[in-house]
């Protein structure tokens, strides 16, 4: 078995949601769910895993559309879809994605640089889990704890 750490291109200022899928209708399924975000900007690839084994898309910005494909040519592993996001953030639409009946599972959210930990062996690749950004620099003081809880109610996710 072969391991590989596969780097996930964002769009600039942009996000993604990484996970594992079954069914061939993930796509739409997970259009369906990022379109109703205003304003939001997404690209969708989803990888089948039988049958063709082709890469599925979906979006309504088409540069992102070919980033989330090529990304997903890139991963090259079964049954993954990648959500790119611009004008939104993932938390809007995650708990939709995880509701969604196709979605076995998630990796990841995030605007932070992604890579992903793909295994290879003769059966295919998969993804084993990701790496999300950088390692933790400390923890937190009484003037960065204010400084989180200020932005969070700036932003609107806090009252």
């Amino acid at each position: 078995m072969n391991l590989t750490a596969v780097p996930i291109e964002l769009p600039p200022e942009g996000n993604v949601v990484l996970g594992q899928s079954h069914f061939i209708k993930t796509a739409e399924d997970l259009a369906e769910i990022v379109a109703v975000v205003p304003g939001a900007r997404f690209g969708i690839a989803f990888s089948e895993a039988s049958g063709p084994c082709l890469i599925r898309t979906e979006g309504n910005d088409p540069a992102l559309v070919a980033l989330a494909a090529s990304n997903a040519q890139r991963l090259a592993a079964g049954h993954t879809f990648i959500v790119l996001l611009q004008g939104a953030f993932p938390i809007t639409v995650l708990n939709a994605i995880k509701a969604c009946p196709e979605v076995c599972a998630v990796h990841c959210a995030t605007g932070n640089p992604v890579q992903v930990i793909v295994a290879e062996s003769d059966g295919g690749r998969g993804v084993l889990g990701v790496i999300d950004g950088a390692p933790p620099a400390g923890v937190e003081d009484a003037a960065a704890r204010d400084a989180r809880r200020a932005f969070l109610r700036t932003i609107g996710y806090k009252r």
